[in-house]
């Protein structure tokens, strides 16, 4: 659970081993010379702006171009996806223009033997007028077939003669009867046929219609694909640059990175050196006293022990432990934990200590080192991060518990106010929360 800044005095477990007066002098022993230290001050003074992600290890300029590059895959993905689809949909209009000009193509064939069907209708009609014109002239010309024979039975005196004529006569009234008919089925199946060619001739049209609606929307879409082909190319060339961006703003960030670990091996080399002299003093002032313990040892707590107070009120928005880098990848350590306060905050000791170090660094921003001293079988120092302004502690001064040393800031490799908090043990980083 978060305990806020500030806290009332609490008892604190003394060692049995060694005696108050002991545990006292070890902490308040000088630790090394700190004007030895001002010579080695981190010179990198560069001011980092525009962040967006509160990235530890990753600059402005960095993160910017990780952004750019994000981007640009986005609008590659979308232009690349929207020319599949209109590539899709061209497809489909163009196997639809083949289908319908298929279509077509029989509409206007059935049109066409329509029309050939319907002027052989009408020259069938005009034979089977003309047979039936041929045959109201003979008939005018020799008689009605009807009065014919009635004039036969009444004239005729040969019954067998009669029943041939007879049957000449019907003959010719039989034959006339079917050219009648024939011609008047041959109108009807015009009539059909008239109508078969005017819905023909509709569905030609309709079939042209809808072929050249499909013609507008595949020649709109033809377009529409090379604008989104035009378009890949300008977001392929804006990824290409973009990731030309990213990967110089790496290779400048990885440079820095270096610089970074050296500076981290530094400190924790000057803080090894001072702790290892620490536990030998320890050692020495036991045995003058005649004790030994796991005071002396240099494993440190495992659990929470209270010695450190909270150097800001604020909740835990990152803690301590690795994690993958979001813009390159790897695996990296966060050697502290960050605590969320605003600009201004202040920053109050979290134990007596000695100042060993203020500077400004191109990734902490204005930080200061102090030395608390050996504790718990350990040498303990703390960081603190991206002040808005340097330490308003000197190098060399002893600060006591609770005492404001600086003001939370955003300077560094920071894209807004907190305070990044490092706890030493050793030399090494360790979780703050076995010493909160």
């Amino acid at each position: 659970m978060l305990r806020s800044f500030p806290r009332g005095t609490r008892a604190r477990t003394l060692v049995a081993l060694l005696s108050g007066s002991l545990l006292l002098g070890v902490a308040a022993v000088p630790l090394a010379a700190a004007d030895d230290l001002k010579d080695k001050k981190h010179k990198v003074q560069r001011k980092i702006s525009g962040a967006q992600d509160d990235l530890d290890e990753s600059t402005a300029r960095a993160r910017k171009a990780a952004a750019a590059l994000k981007s640009a895959q986005v609008q590659l993905d979308a232009a690349q996806a929207h020319l599949a689809q209109t590539r899709g949909q061209l497809a489909a209009a163009e196997v639809l223009d083949k289908q319908m000009q298929a279509k077509l193509d029989a509409a206007i064939a059935r049109l066409a033997q329509a029309r050939e069907d319907l002027a052989a209708g009408r020259v069938k009609i005009v034979d089977e007028q003309k047979q039936l014109g041929e045959i109201v002239v003979s008939n005018y010309q020799t008689g009605d077939p009807s009065l014919m024979g009635l004039s036969m039975v009444l004239t005729s005196q040969d019954p067998t003669q009669l029943t041939g004529q007879l049957n000449s006569v019907q003959n010719v009234i039989d034959k006339e009867s079917v050219v009648l008919d024939r011609l008047e089925a041959s109108r009807a199946l015009l009539t059909v046929q008239e109508q078969e060619v005017e819905k023909a001739k509709a569905e030609v049209a309709k079939e042209r219609k809808e072929a050249a609606e499909n013609l507008r929307t595949k020649q709109s879409l033809e377009q529409q694909a090379q604008d989104a082909e035009t378009q890949v190319s300008s977001m392929v060339d804006l990824r290409a640059e973009a990731q030309k961006q990213a990967d110089n703003a790496r290779k400048a960030d990885l440079a820095q990175l270096d610089g970074l670990q050296k500076e981290r091996n530094r400190i924790e080399a000057i803080l090894r050196k001072r702790a290892e002299e620490a536990r030998r003093r320890a050692l020495a002032a036991a045995r003058r006293a005649g004790q030994s313990g796991p005071i002396l040892s240099d494993n440190g707590p495992i659990h929470s022990t209270g010695f450190l107070d909270y150097p800001v009120e604020g909740p835990v928005t990152s803690p301590f432990g690795w994690r993958i880098h979001p813009i390159y990848g790897y695996r990296s350590l966060h050697d502290g934990v960050d605590f969320g306060a605003a600009c201004g905050t202040p920053i109050h000791a979290a134990a007596s200590g000695t100042v060993i170090e203020k500077y400004f660094q191109t990734a902490w921003g204005n930080r200061v080192i102090i030395d608390h001293g050996f504790h718990h079988g350990a040498g303990l120092a703390t960081i603190t991060n991206h002040m808005s302004g340097p330490a308003i502690v000197n190098v060399g001064e002893h600060v006591q518990r609770g005492q404001v040393v600086g003001y939370v800031g955003t300077t560094g490799w920071s894209t807004g106010c907190h305070l990044h908090y490092t706890v030493l043990q050793n030399g090494s980083p360790v979780n703050p929360f076995n010493w909160f």
